[in-house]
């Protein structure tokens, strides 16, 4: 079985063969491309994004700079996609993001890991786990998605959160270990944050 086949089938492998590297590294080029686009360059960057990744709908954007170890070619994204700047996605495994998300400034989503053991570790071996993010999910500033994750529809992360085990659909979620805060309910109908309610013209936006 070749490291490359190691990699696909979620085992433990070398990520320095040269097989992987060869193929890594064009892609690790349009990425460096795709960050030195002017800002106005939006028609560009979205064209780009559309080589980069695995699959890209419509009305996506995010806000360089981006940071990505194949530069998404291991991503999955829906429509109407938003991220800040300072995504970084470990995509040496799948993810898959679905429609309508939102992602804050300087979040990391992470699909490798390294085995705790020691001589493997010192060989720099890795492992790779899907995540998979459902439709209208928020994910906060410098929130942490780790390997394995999948956080279900409607959701929203805290800023800050670490998110070590999935996480289900329809609720709030905060902290680290990231755990479910609340369910999203009729107060959230009402109030758009703490005191501040939501108007019958916001409706219409």
């Amino acid at each position: 079985m070749t490291q490359k086949e190691r990699m696909l089938s979620g085992m433990i492998y070398n990520p320095n063969d040269e097989e992987i590297m060869e193929e890594q590294f064009p892609y690790l080029d349009m990425l460096g491309e795709f960050n030195s686009l002017p800002s106005s360059a939006v028609k560009e960057r979205e064209e780009l994004m559309k080589k980069m990744f695995a699959s890209c709908g419509t009305d996506c954007y995010i806000q360089p700079p981006f940071y990505a170890n194949w530069s998404g070619h291991h991503v999955h994204i829906g429509d109407l996609f938003y991220a800040n700047f300072n995504l970084t996605i470990v995509d040496d495994g799948e993810v898959f993001i679905g429609d309508h998300v939102m992602i804050g400034p300087n979040v990391t989503i992470a699909t490798a890991a390294h085995p705790v053991e020691p001589s493997l570790r010192k060989k720099a071996l890795q492992f790779n786990c899907p995540v998979h993010i459902g439709n209208n999910v928020w994910i906060g500033a410098n929130a942490v998605i780790l390997p394995g994750v999948t956080i279900g529809d409607n959701t929203v992360i805290g800023a800050g959160s670490v998110v070590t085990k999935d996480i289900p659909a329809n609720v709030v979620a905060v902290g680290n270990p990231c755990r479910v805060l609340r369910e999203i309910g009729d107060k959230d109908r009402e109030y758009y944050f703490r005191d501040k309610r939501i108007d019958e013209e916001a409706w219409n936006l």
